[in-house]
């Protein structure tokens, strides 16, 4: 309930380095404006803040002493507040002053109406009416914390500046009380949930292209359970949106159900509504319209809009070197997977012509049923339609294939655009496809120098350690016991420069 900042006691002019949400409050200003400015709050003087007080205040911390003070300070609006500041020195287990401890108190209503231009229009009767609304919460915030309080703040504050193992962002030093329908963004729940919302965006991300290019339509009832599963699992996601916290402009928490919804609406709504919809459950009925079909088929693509997602919530791994491998790996695999089902596409829709009902045997997928042995033919007893080609798992390997070996610059030719619909396709691949190999290729090559950076470093210390010895002739012995101590150094530290850290 306090508002307080935490100021560097090493650093000249004691910079701010921690503001809780209690003072951004409480002065109006961000936690933003705040940090590395003054901890005696020199930038909130004003015309009528009392020199003698202000020099009271520079005295206490010159001298790392303890004291409280009655000072009147402006807000970012530059309204005139009395505040009750207490400052405290924190010391170090070798004594020494390493932050101060800056406390505040509105005790405004408790001291003469302040006469500047903003209240000089002010009756008596305001005045009295506006301190005894506001009496109440002031005297709470007055009373003073039990023993048992001050020891568990005390400890909390101890938490957070021996920087344990668990480093937490600011915005979560700080749990906000939150209605109980409100979630807050970084709790285990919220975590696991984003964790299983990423997964199934990944299935969505495979599974929508393949059934628009080769029309499955979805009649074995597994398949269209699953992903009925999956669409209501999403809409869930959308209900938790609309009661889960976020991070504000100012790097406060947001608990407001309403600035919460409203945030959620401008932003991941639409998107995350129109991937939703449950294309499948209408694709699946039998008398549905080919047309119409066709329509829903590839209103489906709007799902991957769900890779936004990914975005959000991947951005906090691409410190870790294998994290990033992994993520480019698979980024190569979905983008080879997506321009298979394209290069199908293409294929299908020009191997028969509508029109004349004729079968272009210039194309790639004519010539593969060729090679393979599954050839088409017409049928001139029933439907009079082209029949027969390849199985749908051997069109989707081989165009796999075929991008593949193109993304990778191999391109062996045994399967190759030959229409000039595929000829188009294939060299916007191409450009696409060389782009995407230079940027992960060459982040791979990044990441393994990354990684071989710090046995570099030693068997370069190693070198020069013996380089030394030769040049100064050091005797053998001495040359021995030299490189032991280097090596068994290095093997307990790693190679890192306690001095430096």
């Amino acid at each position: 309930e306090s508002s307080f900042l935490l100021g560097n006691a090493q650093i000249v002019d004691w910079p701010v380095v921690y503001s809780n949400d209690g003072f951004c409050k409480l002065s109006g200003y961000h936690r933003a404006d705040v940090m590395q400015k003054s901890s005696t709050c020199s930038f909130m003087y004003g015309e009528l803040t009392d020199k003698k007080t202000i020099e009271k205040v520079r005295q206490t911390f010159d001298n790392y002493e303890s004291n409280c003070f009655e000072i009147l300070l402006y807000k970012k609006n530059r309204t005139p507040v009395w505040f009750y500041m207490q400052i405290a020195p924190i010391r170090n287990e070798h004594e020494k002053v390493v932050l101060f401890l800056c406390t505040f108190k509105d005790i405004t209503l408790f001291k003469q109406p302040i006469e500047d231009d903003s209240t000089k229009g002010w009756t008596k009767f305001a005045r009295l009416t506006r301190a005894l609304t506001n009496s109440r919460s002031v005297l709470q915030q007055l009373t003073p914390m039990n023993k048992a309080e001050v020891v568990h703040k005390h400890s909390r504050l101890a938490e957070v500046l021996q920087l344990g193992s668990d480093i937490l962002p600011q915005y979560k030093q700080e749990a906000p009380k939150t209605p109980p329908h409100i979630i807050l963004h970084y709790c285990a729940f919220k975590t696991t949930w984003d964790w299983v919302i990423l997964i199934l965006t990944f299935y969505t991300a495979i599974m929508v292209p393949y059934n628009v290019s080769f029309k499955t339509k979805q009649n074995n009832i597994a398949w269209l359970v699953l992903d009925s599963v999956v669409d209501v699992i999403f809409l869930v996601d959308i209900v938790l949106n609309f009661h889960t916290t976020f991070v504000g402009p100012g790097g406060e928490v947001i608990s407001d159900p309403k600035l919460i919804r409203m945030n959620y609406l401008k932003t991941w709504f639409v998107i995350d509504l129109l991937s939703c919809l449950p294309y499948d459950i209408i694709n699946a009925f039998e008398n549905v319209d080919e047309g119409i079909s066709s329509l829903f088929s590839s209103l489906k693509v709007v799902r991957l809009l769900r890779l936004g997602r990914v975005a959000r919530k991947l951005d906090h791994y691409l410190e870790y070197g294998a994290a990033v491998l992994v993520l480019l790996v698979c980024v190569f695999g979905l983008v080879a997977h997506w321009l298979a089902c394209i290069w199908y596409s293409i294929g299908d829709y020009e191997v028969i012509d509508e029109l004349t009902n004729t079968i272009k045997t210039d194309s790639w997928l004519y010539q593969l049923a060729l090679s393979i042995g599954t050839p088409y033919r017409y049928n001139t007893t029933g439907s009079g339609q082209w029949e027969g080609g390849p199985s749908k798992d051997s069109l989707y390997i081989s165009s796999l294939y075929f991008t593949m070996t193109s993304l990778t610059t191999i391109g062996f030719g045994n399967i190759a655009p030959t229409t000039d619909g595929e000829k188009i396709f294939s060299v916007a691949m191409m450009m696409v496809g060389s782009l995407l190999y230079a940027t992960i290729f060459g982040n791979v090559t990044t990441i393994f120098q990354q990684m071989y950076a710090n046995t570099n470093r030693y068997h370069e210390m190693l070198n020069n350690v013996r380089d030394f010895l030769k040049l100064y002739q050091v005797p053998k012995g001495l040359s021995e016991r030299v490189m032991d101590y280097i090596v068994s150094t290095w093997s307990m530290s790693k190679g890192i420069d306690t001095e430096k850290v």
